[in-house]
């Protein structure tokens, strides 16, 4: 194409640029329309909208060949009319069997998307009333302009000045959408809607005009009622079909055409027509469309619509086999074209024939999109067991190692208790050898027997070897010492044996020298001592109540007394881990 556009010249490629501005075809189209022409753009942008007639300049030069003398012809204006209403209708016929010979290959549906409006920019309020009456003036004589050339437009071509068909041609461009849509401020133009909005509004103008008051009656109205234009654009309408594998039947229709109201009550509004629109099993989305809006009208220009009214049938088809190998392939194809007014029964048949014609196609691409659905789904499942399997997978990995890492937290608790234990166990000791050597020492034979306490200690069975049989002690007492010094006696009773012993057999040289009580250690004892009858319990913290200082032996339990040590080394056991658990605990903290 831009090898033939170079090949123009500089005059011809204006003229090609100014015809297609007009008349928005293809250039490959326009360039032999315009070589017809002797490259004049009125004469073929007269040509594009009104018809192309026999060439006059071909049948002059072909009278000149066939008649060897010119005669002279008289003509009235009757004649010239019915020549070029033949003329007109022969080409007419030309082009319908031409369309009738391409429909057997579908042309390419293309999506239309209506163009944003062009903001108008207000001038100024000072200007605005400063050209105020000329504003006034123009739009008067405008009026009156196109007034008179729509009365002229009713001429014959062959009679009808060239100024008036350029004119024409310009009003029917820029009098209602220009080019992309825009309404015309200063003609008849409307106003650019939103799709849905101008679907909406050309229900109520359709149910307006052959509705009750359209003068088909009640039935009329009820069927006007019935047909199921889509509430949307046209490129929403495209996109659905193309979605749920539907036919498309797009109308176009055109105020300005006398066949319009005839095709719309006659045919469009027919009960046949009506229940075939009408039925689900028709698997068919109607749009329709006024060409004065401009998304149909930027759909009669793409769809090279020329006849009103126009009808068309758009369907998914595959698309042609190429060398690239994307036979498989689908697109949106025009099936069917329908111009100009046919019966109801010539427009139904029309109709299903098409869709007859082209409803394997659809069916296959059903069967093939369904196809692609169960394996989608299929290879969803097994993408969902898969997951499912991983995330068990990965849960029981999780669980395991939580269970190793308690088991590793559960060995080192255990050690660090371990450890604990053998460090307060060592500190006991500790603590002891220290309290041994700080025991006080049992008072003399010359000592006041006033002062003095004695008291038989039935000893448990872990002293039973160093006590003797029965594990009976008896020790003496002064009257003033402390109930604590009687519990740290019986915790060291084995100790003060020991030493007892060396002292007796005279071994006993150097004693320990650890004779420091541990740090940070609290000693706790592990039994309690009490009366039998009546039982009362000592214990070693106890205050006097008289001036709080610690109770004595002499006032808590007199002169003598039996008593009986008790081991409680199940309970502290308990407490003792409970503060081994807390001493690790601290331990950890401090590391930390």
């Amino acid at each position: 194409m831009a090898d033939t556009t170079s090949q123009l010249s500089a005059d011809q490629q204006s003229a090609l640029a100014q015809y297609t501005a007009v008349t928005a075809q293809d250039v490959k189209d326009a360039i032999p329309l315009l070589q017809r022409s002797q490259w004049n753009v009125q004469i073929a942008v007269s040509k594009f909208f009104d018809g192309e007639g026999p060439d006059p300049v071909a049948e002059a030069l072909a009278a000149q060949d066939h008649i060897p003398q010119q005669v002279s012809r008289h003509e009235n204006l009757q004649e010239s009319f019915d020549r070029t209403s033949s003329s007109s209708s022969s080409s007419r016929q030309a082009g319908n069997r031409n369309n009738n010979s391409s429909s057997d290959r579908p042309e390419p549906a293309p999506r239309i998307v209506p163009q944003p409006q062009t903001p108008t920019h207000r001038p100024p309020l000072l200007l605005a009333l400063l050209f105020a009456p000329f504003n006034v003036g123009y739009r008067a004589v405008s009026a009156l302009f196109r007034t008179f050339v729509y009365i002229l437009s009713f001429l014959p071509a062959s009679i009808r000045p060239r100024a008036l068909t350029t004119s024409l041609s310009s009003l029917h461009n820029n009098g209602g959408f220009g080019r992309g849509g825009t309404a015309s401020i200063t003609g008849g133009g409307r106003r650019m809607l939103p799709p849905r909005d101008a679907a909406a509004r050309f229900r109520r103008e359709f149910d307006e005009e052959y509705g009750g008051d359209g003068g088909g009656g009640d039935s009329e109205s009820a069927a006007a009622a019935r047909i199921p234009f889509f509430e949307g654009g046209f490129a929403q309408a495209l996109d659905l079909a193309k979605k749920d594998l539907k036919f498309l039947l797009v109308v176009l229709v055109s105020p300005e055409h006398d066949d319009t109201g005839p095709f719309t009550r006659e045919t469009l509004l027919s009960e046949a027509v009506v229940s075939f629109l009408s039925d689900p099993n028709s698997n068919l989305i109607v749009w329709g469309g006024n060409v004065l809006d401009s998304e149909a009208y930027q759909v009669a220009a793409e769809y090279n619509c020329t006849k009103f009214p126009f009808s068309c049938v758009i369907c998914l088809t595959p698309r042609e086999h190429s060398s690239s190998g994307s036979s498989n392939s689908t697109r949106m194809s025009i099936i069917k074209r329908l111009s100009g007014p046919l019966s109801p029964t010539a427009y139904l048949a029309e109709l299903q024939s098409a869709m007859t014609k082209y409803a394997p196609d659809l069916a296959s691409a059903r069967a093939e999109r369904s196809a692609h659905e169960v394996a989608r789904s299929l290879r969803t499942e097994q993408d969902s067991a898969y997951e499912r399997s991983l995330a068990l997978d990965r849960e029981r990995a999780r669980l395991r190692r939580e269970a190793e890492a308690a088991a590793r937290d559960a060995e080192k608790r255990a050690l660090e208790q371990a450890k604990a234990a053998e460090r307060r166990e060592q500190q006991r000791q500790q603590w002891r050898r220290w309290r041994a050597t700080t025991v006080v020492p049992e008072p003399g034979a010359d000592a006041d027997p006033k002062a003095v306490v004695r008291l038989a200690l039935k000893m448990p069975e872990r002293f039973e070897a160093i006590a003797g049989p029965g594990g009976r002690v008896v020790r003496r007492f002064s009257a003033d010492t402390p109930l604590e010094e009687l519990y740290a006696f019986v915790e060291c009773f084995d100790l003060l044996q020991e030493r007892a012993a060396r002292q007796a057999d005279e071994k006993g040289g150097e004693e320990d020298n650890d004779y420091e009580p541990p740090e940070g250690y609290d000693h706790v004892y592990k039994f309690r001592i009490a009366s039998p009858l009546p039982r009362v319990v000592y214990e070693p913290g106890e205050k006097d109540p008289t001036d709080g200082k610690p109770a004595t032996l002499g006032k808590r339990i007199g002169r003598s007394g039996n008593l009986i040590v008790e081991d409680i080394s199940g309970a502290e056991d308990e407490e003792d881990e409970s503060e081994e658990e807390g001493d690790v605990m601290d331990e950890k903290g401090v590391v930390a």
